[in-house]
């Protein structure tokens, strides 16, 4: 059921596109700064649509590669961040050579991986030095309607393995570090909806689950006044995290 749902976003390709926040540029800025002087070579796992890819690819001479196990995900990546090279695989079985990367980076993905295959793996590919970078934009749900709305929507693997602990990698990789970074997201009413329907339990939930999920958003979307073009603003926290390859 773990791997239907990691693989189950394709078919909502673009809600998840509207729907998920970007990532701060300083977070990712911060994930590769430990990068060897010189290196530029970055593969985005897990990439989905592209959101991380995007800001990968803004640093000027990056070489920036896309992985992802779904390939109408990397259709809506090509179409979102043109030039990217995109390659179908995962975390525990990459399609790159030996050493032939200085970075791998995962966004809202590491949640779905084997952390000891995953990291052998990872690090088969890198180079001695590289840094392995993870990161996840988590909904504040200190905010009393925010946490309603994950309540609604239940809490995903990434929310759930966050509240129980930090990640964790494996060898050939060192101590991870860990930094956090708290912003808000002006979203519309549609664009919260949407949001809700990229998530891999509603994805493959059955239709009478959704229409209960749908009509209690709408509740508290009408109680939030929340119509039209109108806005709320959503608070989140990006957590990154690092580690370096011995």
């Amino acid at each position: 059921m773990a791997e239907d749902m990691a693989t189950s976003f394709g078919a909502q390709a673009g809600d998840y596109e509207a729907g998920r926040p970007d990532y701060p540029f300083e977070a990712v800025a911060w994930m590769l700064e430990r990068m060897p002087a010189d290196s530029r070579r970055v593969a985005d796992v897990g990439a989905g649509t592209g959101k991380l890819t995007r800001v990968l690819a803004q640093a000027p001479d990056a070489e920036v590669v896309a992985v992802d196990p779904d390939p109408e995900m990397l259709a809506t990546l090509r179409g979102a961040v043109p030039g990217v090279p995109t390659f179908v695989g995962t975390a525990e079985q990459l399609p790159l050579p030996d050493a032939s990367v200085d970075a791998v980076v995962l966004g809202q993905a590491w949640h779905w991986v084997d952390p000891v295959a995953g990291s052998v793996e990872i690090g088969r590919t890198m180079r001695s030095g590289g840094v392995l970078g993870l990161i996840w934009n988590i909904r504040d749900d200190r905010v009393d309607w925010v946490r309603r709305l994950t309540e609604i929507m239940h809490g995903s693997h990434a929310e759930i393995m966050l509240a129980e602990g930090d990640p964790v990698v494996a060898a050939p990789f060192g101590p991870i570090e860990q930094e956090r970074w708290e912003w808000v997201r002006p979203v519309t009413r549609d664009v919260l909806h949407r949001m809700a329907a990229s998530r891999s339990y509603i994805i493959t939930a059955p239709d009478e689950e959704k229409a209960r999920i749908r009509r209690d958003l709408d509740a508290l979307f009408d109680e939030l006044d929340l119509h039209g073009d109108a806005t709320v603003d959503l608070p989140y926290v990006t957590r990154a995290y690092r580690a370096v390859r011995d």
